[in-house]
This record gives C-alpha cells, sequence and structure tokens, in this order.
C-alpha cells in the first residue's frame, strides 16, 4: 500500500498542467471498466456525464475520469481523456463502434494569477488527452494536475490521495481536489480537521488544538462575503476492489461524503460544487448490508485523510498575492 488512488489494482492516475496558465487536469483512468456512480452536494458543480452516473442509466461501467481546473471550461478535459482512451480501443462497444465512457468535473481557478488569456480554444482537451497519457501508478501530490490552481479561504489548496483496507481485506482509496470556500485547517493554526483520521503523520501529525476558541470556529470563505458559487468545489474520487451494483456505488459515494465534512469548514455550501465520485473494480465480495456500511466508514476516512494531504503537499503559485502553502507558514 502506497497510500495513493493506485493502490487499487488496475487504477492508474496521470496528471498534465501548466505553471503559466496555473490550472491543470487529473486523468484516473481504469484497465477494466469500473462500476460507478457519484453524489453531489455542493450548490454549485460544474459536471460532465453526471446523468450517466445515475443508478437507473442503461450504462453501467466506465473507463475513466477527468478532474479539471477551468472552471466550465475544463470540462473539455473529458474528450481528451476519451480521445486517448479511443486510441487504446477501450470504451464501451456498440458494433464496431467504441465509446470511452468518461465522467467529469471540474473546479474553479480563473482568478489565481495564472494567465487565461488562451484565445479561441481553451487547453483543457489537449491537457486531458496528455494527463490521460501520463497515467502510472505512481503520481505526485499537492500542486499538480487539477490541484495546480486549487485555494482554499486561508490556504493553497491542491490533489492528495490516501488508501486503507477494511478488516476483511476490501481495500478503498481516495483522490481529492481541494478548492473549498471553507478552511482546512482550524482558525488560524497548522492543525488540520482531518487530525484524528491521521496515519503516520501523512499531514503534518500536529494533532488537534489543546482547545477550541470562538474565533477558530468562526466562518472563514474565500472571497468572504463577496464569495459566489462557481467559485468554490472539492472533487473526490472513491475507488474500491468490493464487488459493488451501481446502486451501491452510489450508496457509497454518499457515505464517503461524510469524509468532506471532516476535513473542510464549511462544506457543502451553496458556495461550492462538491463532488465524489465511487467506482469499483468488483474483485472481492462485499456484504451488501455491515460490509458495505463499514466500506463507506473507510472511504470517508481515506477521504478526509487526501484533502488534508493536499493541503499538506501544496506549494504556492508563483503570481503575486498568491496564498501561501501550508509548509511556507507552519514548515
Amino acid at each position: 500500500m502506497n497510500n495513493l488512488l493506485t493502490d487499487i489494482a488496475g487504477v492508474r492516475v496521470g496528471h498534465a498542467d501548466d505553471a503559466g496558465l496555473g490550472s491543470g487536469v487529473t486523468a484516473v483512468i481504469f484497465d477494466t471498466p469500473a462500476t460507478a456512480s457519484m453524489d453531489v452536494r455542493g450548490g454549485g458543480p460544474g459536471i460532465r456525464e453526471g446523468a450517466l452516473l445515475d443508478p437507473v442509466a442503461t450504462v453501467q461501467q466506465i473507463h475513466g475520469i477527468a478532474l479539471a481546473g477551468g472552471s466550465a471550461f475544463g470540462l473539455e478535459a473529458g474528450g481528451g481523456v476519451q480521445a486517448w482512451l479511443a486510441e487504446q480501443g477501450h470504451g464501451y462497444r456498440i458494433r464496431e463502434a467504441v465509446i470511452p465512457i468518461v465522467p467529469g468535473a471540474i473546479c474553479f481557478d480563473l482568478l489565481n494569477g495564472g494567465n487565461k488569456q488562451w484565445g479561441r480554444l481553451a487547453p483543457y482537451r489537449d491537457l486531458g488527452y496528455a494527463a490521460a497519457a501520463a497515467a502510472a501508478t505512481s503520481f505526485g501530490l499537492g500542486s499538480v494536475g487539477a490541484g495546480l490552481g486549487a485555494t482554499t479561504s486561508n490556504l493553497k489548496g491542491g490533489l492528495g490521495s490516501a488508501s486503507a483496507a477494511t478488516q476483511s481485506g476490501i481495500r478503498v482509496a481516495a483522490l481529492a481536489v481541494v478548492n473549498a470556500a471553507g478552511t482546512v485547517t482550524v482558525g488560524d493554526g497548522p492543525w488540520f480537521w482531518a487530525a484524528p483520521f491521521e496515519v503516520g503523520g501523512e499531514y503534518g501529525g500536529r494533532g488537534l488544538p489543546p482547545s477550541f476558541t470562538p474565533d477558530m470556529l468562526a466562518m472563514r470563505l474565500k472571497g468572504a462575503m463577496n464569495a459566489t458559487p462557481p467559485e468554490n468545489t472539492t472533487l473526490a474520487v472513491v475507488v474500491t476492489d468490493a464487488v459493488l451494483t451501481k446502486s451501491q456505488a452510489k450508496r457509497l459515494a454518499m457515505i464517503a461524503q461524510t469524509g468532506l465534512a471532516r476535513a473542510i469548514y464549511p462544506v457543502h455550501a451553496p458556495l461550492d460544487g462538491d463532488v465524489v465520485f465511487a467506482a469499483a473494480t468488483c474483485e472481492k465480495p462485499i456484504d451488501p448490508l455491515a460490509g458495505l456500511t463499514e466500506l463507506g466508514m473507510i472511504a470517508a476516512n481515506v477521504t478526509a485523510r487526501a484533502i488534508a494531504r493536499g493541503v499538506y503537499s501544496a506549494t504556492a503559485l508563483p503570481f503575486a498575492g498568491a496564498l501561501p502553502a501550508w509548509k511556507d507558514r507552519f514548515g
């Protein structure tokens, strides 16, 4: 176990980003089709192929997931991932036609100081293709891929990942892009809200503050009272090797959303577009009640850990007025 989404066999992750743009794309690639669904809690989501992931929709499996910056422009990243998958011959087959199924979601990073004057054609389709082509079992965390331009209300956001297993050995892992309206840390200190779930000092080992004051619990929003709904989103992908139906994948995504509440304060606000994808590679059978409940509990934990790791691993953008990274402030 490498504490990454790719601890699930048959899953690869790739990044492509542009430092001058201050934005990028992350592609999750499944070597064999994965059963998938999703859960949306934020008030301002931006989603590709969302209706297809409804449990009542006919297509059951997907071939990749595209996460991108760029707000609505970033939805084109899914087309790039789809193009790469099509070249590999991976997709949903209808006679001689092959159609890769690539849901996706975006976060807003258009005001982070990067050069977004790209002209007629946004770069996200090409970045999506490059991210898919770069997919591997090892990948970077922090200010990379879709997390390059991400921010929170007080610190640089980023991309994180974490993994764990149930008592019976079923694995579950998460990848998160943290571009939240709220905070991932308590007040103005170094403590992560997700501290109770930390494993092995993976985000600094600072624990929680010895006590809480009203100021620590005060609302801190990116943009303060001028914040607007399209500007903030946390995106998460949860993958397990359990055998799940599409409806069970939906339930897993719903339970995993509680991981956002364990790591971000506040969360699921009208100012966020929070989305959790859940996918299953369907290798190991699971009890549909107690087993799925335990799996969801651990999925929420790894989602919270992935969020904290994304902020902990981030580096500040090289633009005037950019937010500091956690390590810039707390070392």
